[in-house]
């Protein structure tokens, strides 16, 4: 490396100051961006959270500020089915259909991931076909699928034709993240259980699985979120009975009061309760096989 050689000492300071940054003082730059972050955030989850506070007023209540009074009011007719629709229906048919795609997505991307460990022929094409339904928009796809179970004479139904519309939205994602954790799989661990006398059944449960615990609990993650929120393929697959986001937005057409608010509340704990309880089984896995390590 060179070296610079300065034959005034203070031209040398002088360089140096001008180089690096003022300490306690930060750029105008930082100013603007972190106003514009702060209005993107405001933008963003302030309506959220006004809908949030609105959903806590008492039955004087409507749906802007200011609050009048507060109470669990609106929460609690939510659930009686006076007003507001089949709420408590239509949260259990949604909870019901998520986890049933849920477990077929994880069960299915699993397999998947296994069976594309190695190269076989026409794995392209199986792969394209796999992750074709992603461009495909949801609205049509979802109206497609609905008029195949008409011409096949079969009623839709939330746990059929909805089940299966749903599953070409959560089953690419789950292959692809099952994709991306099976890359950094070591084969030699599952050769070396082999070469212990383990099964091919064994080495799948007692290695593969823990060791790809976190990214089925992700997998699984992707199947409740975006089945438990999906619209526009339910839309015309739900048959007569409405899943949650449909219940939603038929409410949004007759009612007009806060408990759409506190149905929006409800369900925002909800995914927040799923992603915290998935987040939280990631860092009870990795704790635990840190611990191992540890006694190992």
């Amino acid at each position: 490396m060179s070296a610079v050689v300065v034959d005034n000492p203070e031209q040398g300071i002088s360089a140096r100051k001008a180089i690096a940054p003022s300490r306690g003082k930060r750029p105008w730059t930082f100013y603007v961006l972190a106003s514009l972050f702060t209005a993107y955030v405001l933008a963003l989850y302030g309506p959220m959270f006004c809908i949030y506070i609105l959903s806590f007023q008492d039955v004087r209540g409507g749906l802007v500020f200011p609050m009048k009074g507060r109470s669990l009011h609106w929460f609690i007719d939510l659930f009686t089915q006076v007003r507001t629709g089949d709420v408590k229906g239509s949260f259990d048919r949604s909870i019901k259909l998520a986890v049933i795609v849920t477990i077929i997505t994880v069960v299915i991307s699993f397999l998947a991931g296994l069976g594309f460990r190695r190269r076989f022929k026409g794995d392209s094409i199986v792969f394209y076909m796999m992750i074709g339904s992603l461009v495909a928009p949801g609205l049509v796809l979802g109206l497609g699928t609905g008029l195949l179970f008409q011409a096949l004479g079969l009623s839709p139904a939330w746990y059929s034709s909805a089940l299966g519309a749903q599953l070409s939205w959560t089953l690419p994602f789950g292959v692809l993240v099952m994709f991306a954790v099976m890359s950094r799989f070591n084969n030699a661990w599952d050769e070396a259980a082999r070469d212990l006398g383990a099964s091919r059944w064994q080495a799948i449960r007692l290695v593969m699985i823990p060791v790809l615990a976190p990214g089925l609990v992700a997998v699984a993650l992707f199947g409740f979120t975006l089945s438990y929120d999906e619209f526009a393929r339910t839309l015309q697959t739900a048959g007569s009975l409405n899943t949650l986001p449909l219940e939603i937005w038929s409410m949004t057409l007759n009612v007009t009061s806060p408990s759409l608010y506190a149905l929006g509340t409800v369900t925002t704990i909800v995914s927040f309760v799923v992603i915290g309880v998935s987040l939280g089984s990631i860092v009870l896995i990795q704790k635990k096989r840190g611990a191992q390590k540890i006694k190992g």
